[in-house]
């Protein structure tokens, strides 16, 4: 009888109704290409598995890279999907297994929705986490026990690993591959797909897409009466005239109903004109800094930096277009 191949651990991935299968598919074949080169520096594979629920409401592999082994996965992840986060009728049966598999020993992940059903289990509670920054406020609404950091693109938070966006699998993915099989697994792994291993972060990728559904009816007046003049100096108390109140009650009510506080809410419609001014066309970075309401380009860059994690030039340098855009002086 042929010996059984040791593998180094079983990765699962948890699959459901539209689940994004680019992102199963894809870190399926990322895994076997990290094992290939772990295997070919005398190191041991990783095993893969794809699991779903049955009608008799219990969990099985559907794929299996090693389907002669036994045990079950060390790491289990979920996918999000194209669809939108799944309702917690849904994710009642995938919560449950998950918090099976948890007791048991299992590392948890999620990339982009799936932190949904992870949190469907109660066990993000108190801790940080993240998903696509599109689905943020809808994530805090639901589960407001949980620390929700729609900026990060990756939360490794010991026994529970957390991605952002869509093609946050890939930065899922190596940092699987370096917590088990190395460093130099995961650099290697990196340069055969170019994929940088270094560190993302959502918020250089994310729109500015402020609140606009809360139902306070004042701050969305001053909230439109700042998309058309963010660029120009504005006080709080102008905004606090706009909007008919007491300075202090619009302070309160503003930050309650847009989770910023007005300077800061300035800010983000200032750095999302200028984000447009750096990929579309060429003006010098105190230029932008001036037509969008900045007179120090000092401030301009710290506060950009702040917001994107990025400076104006980093930024030019990654997204700017080949297409000039002719934007009005």
């Amino acid at each position: 009888m042929a010996e059984r191949v040791r593998i180094r651990a079983e990765i699962g991935l948890m699959l459901y109704d539209n689940c994004q299968s680019a992102m199963v598919y894809g870190i399926t074949d990322l895994f076997s290409i990290a094992s290939q080169l772990a295997t070919d520096r005398g190191g041991l594979p990783l095993r893969v598995s794809h699991w779903a629920l049955g009608d008799n409401g219990g969990f099985s592999r559907l794929f299996d890279t090693h389907p002669d082994q036994a045990g079950s996965p060390e790491i289990l992840i979920v996918p999000g999907r194209l669809t939108g986060p799944a309702g917690a009728e849904e994710a009642a049966p995938y919560a449950r297994w998950l918090l099976d598999r948890h007791a048991q020993g299992a590392t948890l992940a999620s990339n982009c929705g799936g932190a949904f059903l992870l949190a469907a289990t109660g066990l993000l509670a108190g801790r940080p986490a993240t998903t696509h920054w599109l689905f943020a406020d809808q994530f805090r609404e639901r589960f407001p026990d949980v620390r929700m950091e729609p900026d990060k693109m990756v939360i490794e938070d010991g026994d529970i690993i957390t991605a952002g966006g869509l093609m946050a699998w890939t930065d899922l993915g190596m940092r699987i591959v370096d917590r088990l099989l190395g460093p130099t697994v995961m650099i290697e792994t990196g340069k055969f797909l170019l994929v940088d291993p270094s560190g993302r972060e959502q918020r250089h990728y994310s729109s500015f897409a402020p609140r606009l559904t809360h139902g306070d009816g004042a701050i969305l007046k001053v909230q439109h009466w700042l998309q058309g003049r963010a660029e120009k100096t504005v006080s709080v108390p102008e905004m606090a005239n706009t909007a008919g109140l007491e300075e202090r009650t619009f302070l309160r009510r503003f930050k309650a109903a847009t989770g910023l506080k007005p300077v800061e809410y300035v800010q983000n419609l200032r750095v999302g004109k200028a984000r447009e001014l750096l990929e579309f066309t060429r003006r010098s970075v105190e230029q932008i800094a001036w037509a969008v309401g900045y007179e120090d380009a000092t401030a301009f860059r710290r506060i950009f930096h702040r917001i994107l994690g990025l400076s104006p030039g980093e930024y030019r340098s990654r997204f700017s277009s080949k297409t000039e855009l002719q934007v009005a002086a």
